[in-house]
């Protein structure tokens, strides 16, 4: 199995194994769709942080209106009076005006942020440094893990135009957010690999040879974004090793030119007639006149 350390730009993303004679087309589609299940993952865990603080959301025609507002105008929250969380609601107001401050008591509160640490702790990119590759198994493992916690605090769902629940139903729109931006298409995903393209119709092997122990570090592109930058030739954590080196022989050097050994010859006790003047009686005699 060639093992694949996929990145994004310069960032690690997650370690992927793949025999080397995968049809690149295949695992092109395979890299991009792990890497958009970790992305879907982390937007779900962002979502229902907010969701354990504050409860559900609000109603589109309702959100970042003041309470006066919504009494003036006569709006209703028909949803939030459906989706009441298990054990009862705490009231909790959201500041930022998206959700309607009923949250989950402090035991389902737990159930939601202990999922939510797990399902992290699965897509987290340490895993790379564990020398763990990630699967879509695994990812799919992740969203029902955090889809079975959303049903355990609230049996009765969410309502259908919370993002947790857009998620879940494969319906969000992204469009417009930064959160879209970092979505790759599975179509227009591309590997690169040593500054090649990693071309759809040739097999891995094509590129990295028949040694099933090679390790790659394929990054993942959008096509028309031309090439990913090179890899630098030293890490970022190897470059300060070696500028505090040298700071530290700049300063050592400079301390030696400071204290520099010919300036002991200037002493007294390095005079080498100072015994033969001493028994003369003569001392610090000078010829030239002052």
């Amino acid at each position: 199995m060639v093992l694949l350390h996929v990145k994004r730009g310069d960032e690690s993303q997650f370690l992927l194994q793949a025999p080397g004679s995968t049809e690149l087309e295949e695992l092109t589609v395979q890299v991009a769709r792990v890497y958009n299940g970790r992305l879907k993952v982390q937007r779900l865990c962002s979502e229902m942080e907010e969701l354990a603080e504050h409860g559900i959301f609000l109603p589109p025609n309702m959100q970042g209106l003041t309470d006066d507002q919504i009494e003036e105008l006569k709006l209703k929250d028909e949803w939030g009076e459906k989706c009441v969380p298990s054990g009862g609601a705490v009231f909790k107001k959201d500041d930022i005006g998206r959700r309607n401050g009923q949250a989950p008591n402090e035991k389902m509160k737990q159930v939601l942020k202990k999922t939510l640490e797990e399902a992290k702790a699965i897509i987290s990119k340490k895993q790379v440094e564990a020398g763990v590759c990630v699967t879509m198994e695994m990812v799919k493992d992740a969203l029902d893990q955090l889809r079975g916690a959303v049903m355990i605090v609230y049996p009765m769902g969410l309502p259908p135009y919370d993002p947790i629940q857009m998620e879940f139903e494969n319906k969000e729109d992204l469009s417009g957010t930064q959160a879209g931006l970092s979505v790759i298409k599975e179509s227009e995903a591309q590997l690169w690999w040593a500054a090649k393209e990693l071309r759809r119709t040739k097999k891995l092997s094509d590129y990295v040879g028949k040694n099933e122990k090679t390790k790659i570090i394929a990054k993942i592109q959008q096509r028309g974004h031309g090439a990913p930058a090179r890899e630098p030739i030293i890490s970022s954590e190897e470059q300060k090793q070696l500028m505090l080196y040298y700071h530290r022989r700049q300063e050592e050097l400079k301390r030696l030119e400071e204290n520099d050994d010919d300036a002991c010859l200037n002493s007294p006790w390095a005079d080498n007639t100072a015994l033969k003047r001493h028994f003369h009686g003569v001392k610090d005699i000078k010829w030239r006149p002052r």
